[in-house]
């Protein structure tokens, strides 16, 4: 059995792990890449994947990271079918649709541009009609319910807690007269997570793929996490200015809305605030949740049978149209105002950065991951300014990083899932992290159950045979990797930005500290100089 990893190695996005076994070839997930540009390209590479050969997909979940290339495989040719749960089913064919929608969107706004240079027209990555030529593949299977898709093959779906309907998939296969036992993780949520299940426990695996997005640390309690949201509402409805919340319209935006609900609960909301739902893809992602409460934990449940909807807060307001959202940033006063995309690159999220991140009374809050290269990122990491529809904008609201809403588990959590497993000559993969994370898990998993983690990167193979070395190639674009020039480009432009910003500093500093950093930078530009090609 072969696994070639496609995405989510050393990354976070992207996933999708190719395997190849008794003739037959199959994938887990079939993710977006995202995070800068060099990144974003492999969503064009379809040739690894070779869409026609491939027969079905099992998907995880429905977060774009994990399946939000599948239209673009049925573009180029997929014809099998697509394995997930109900929820997962159900969410997949609104989020598809979105995430085509913003494809033909970028294309419109790419093609303006080249037209006006005198280039030729792009293609969107995908239509949505592509995402509704998706929908007939989708194959709906519930949890713990073991399935067939070829003989010498059984796969069955376990709740990995998350978001609604994430599934860890565990697989037994039957090969050369050798059982092999497979378990890729998919995304493990948080134990105690608001709404949903803890993480289903699994003991036996040959080979164990895990994520690791939070491989190097913990998160914070719940209440810790709560009172953080408090007192950034707190902040900016006593300066009269907006919270702005950039969240995923899937399990964070719903997740965000039970806080609230909580808050206001504890009477810890101002009264009359209101709260905005600018998302129609988080609109339609909740009335899924709503419909599907029984998938809910029981905390959740007994809510419900008490006629206590967790979702539901006072003064909100959904916003479905581009001119609703758009009179969001002309009202003056108090608001908080939850909108996609998490990461704060695409959607409606950047309008409302756009007038609000500037204001020194407001508060940006990071609820989730923030992927290398994205905006969200920069802001995160401290940037000064950050580009948005082309113009420079100051940072100067109040940033808060709350990760005890993640909806991943932590390091420490994910160890105690792990030692549930009889680790005896069980293979572990780190997937689904960066590499330094997955470095400092790594290493906790050797100390703690004298295991080597391996972790693979971008295109690399591997021969799976029970009881025997992992055998691993190592893809010629790892062997001999490219530079990444847009993330250089954009430090050293940050550095920049800074630089001007310091100027009325540095008119102020004595003449030898000036004439030092004058020194220095002059010989910065003639290092660059000389360098660059053709010089």
């Amino acid at each position: 059995m072969k696994i070639k990893f496609l995405g989510a190695a050393r990354t976070v996005t992207g996933s999708c792990f190719l395997v190849e076994a008794m003739g037959h070839r199959f994938a887990v997930d079939c993710g977006f890449h995202q995070g800068n540009r060099d990144i974003e390209s492999r969503n064009w590479q379809v040739d690894g994947y070779d869409p026609r050969t491939i027969e079905f997909f099992l998907i995880t979940h429905a977060h774009m990271d994990h399946s939000g290339l599948l239209p673009r495989m049925v573009k180029a040719g997929f014809r099998g079918r697509i394995y997930t749960t109900p929820p997962t089913k159900e969410l997949l064919e609104v989020m598809l649709l979105d995430s085509a929608h913003i494809q033909e969107m970028e294309a419109l706004w790419q093609n303006k541009k080249r037209l006006r240079h005198g280039d030729k027209r792009i293609s969107p990555l995908y239509t949505r009609q592509d995402a509704e030529n998706t929908f007939s593949h989708l194959e709906a299977v519930p949890y713990d319910h073991p399935f067939e898709p070829f003989p010498g093959l059984r796969v069955a779906f376990r709740d990995a807690g998350h978001i609604l309907g994430a599934a860890m998939i565990e697989m037994e296969i039957e090969e050369a007269g050798k059982s092999a036992k497979i378990v890729f993780s998919g995304d493990i949520g948080r134990p105690s997570q608001l709404m949903m299940h803890n993480p289903c426990v699994i003991t036996k695996a040959d080979f164990l793929f895990v994520e690791s997005t939070y491989g190097n640390r913990d998160h914070k309690n719940e209440e810790e996490s709560l009172d953080e949201l408090a007192e950034a509402v707190a902040y900016s409805y006593g300066r009269g200015e907006k919270v702005i919340i950039p969240a995923f319209a899937v399990e964070r935006t719903q997740e965000i809305l039970y806080c609230i609900h909580l808050l206001a609960k504890s009477g810890r909301l101002p009264k009359g605030i209101p709260v905005y739902v600018d998302s129609p893809l988080a609109i339609r992602a909740t009335e899924i949740f709503n419909r599907n409460a029984s998938y809910f934990d029981e905390d959740s449940q007994e809510m419900l049978k008490r006629g206590e909807n967790p979702l539901a807060v006072p003064n909100l307001r959904l916003t479905e149209t581009t001119e609703a959202s758009m009179a969001i940033n002309m009202q003056d006063g108090p608001a908080i105002v939850i909108s996609a995309s998490g990461m704060a690159d695409a959607g409606r999220i950047k309008h409302h950065l756009r007038h609000n991140l500037w204001r020194e009374g407001a508060s940006v809050v990071f609820v989730g991951f923030q992927a290398q290269g994205t905006t969200g990122r920069r802001i995160v990491d401290g940037a000064q300014k950050v580009r948005l529809f082309a113009e420079d904008v100051a940072v100067r609201a109040k940033v808060f990083t709350i990760n005890g809403f993640s909806a991943h588990a932590g390091q420490s959590q994910l160890l105690d899932w792990l030692s549930h497993f009889e680790t005896g000559g069980m293979e572990i993969f780190l997937v689904h992290g960066e590499y330094g994370a997955q470095q400092v898990l790594a290493e906790k998993i050797r100390e703690r159950f004298g295991i080597r983690a391996h972790i693979p990167d971008y295109l690399d193979e591997v021969t799976l045979v029970p009881g025997e070395a992992v055998e691993a190639r190592v893809s010629p674009e790892t062997a001999a990797p490219k530079v990444d020039w847009e993330l250089l480009m954009a430090e050293l432009e940050t550095t920049v930005a800074r630089l001007r910003e310091s100027r009325p500093v540095l008119d102020a500093a004595n003449w030898g500290e000036q004439a030092d950093l004058r020194d220095r930078i002059a010989e910065l530009n003639r290092v660059l100089g000389t360098a660059l090609p053709g010089r």
